[in-house]
């Protein structure tokens, strides 16, 4: 298994990902995305390639805190193509990110997980790698 940068070629496999996480993504909306996310310093997105092919993805930034003095690290996508689950894609994965983050100068990485029944694998996968459950999310549409 190998851990790399995403590049555009990736493209095609990210949008199929997005799928998986309940995004509805086309081809042409992934490349407007990631090049935005490519054209912004502190984004990283890394593949994860099992056998010659994609299996799956982290995006993570990272930022100032305004709580105290420090940059964090928030992982925004993260996926595993459910037929690749459970041969530790997933954690080799997220330590690479934790390792990123951890030179980029952060002392802490965060991420949401919907509070679904469908989500008490990740949650638990979560947790066994050190995560703990903090804080309730909320959003807002603004458009």
């Amino acid at each position: 298994m190998e851990i790399r940068k995403a590049t555009s070629n990736d493209i095609k496999e990210l949008a199929s990902l997005m799928e998986q996480l309940g995004y509805q993504t086309s081809i042409e909306q992934m490349r407007v995305r990631f090049n935005n996310i490519e054209a912004t310093t502190n984004h990283y997105t890394l593949v994860a390639i099992y056998k010659e092919k994609i299996v799956g993805m982290v995006g993570f930034h990272t930022g100032v805190l305004y709580n105290k003095d420090g940059i964090y690290a928030r992982v925004i996508a993260f996926v595993v193509d459910s037929k690749f689950r459970n041969k530790g894609i997933g954690r080799r994965l997220l330590t690479e990110a934790e390792s990123i983050a951890i030179n980029s100068g952060a002392d802490g990485i965060g991420l949401n997980s919907g509070n679904r029944t469908e989500r008490d694998n990740a949650h638990q996968f979560y947790k066994n790698m050190g995560y703990e459950a903090k804080s309730i999310g909320f959003v807002k549409a603004l458009i």
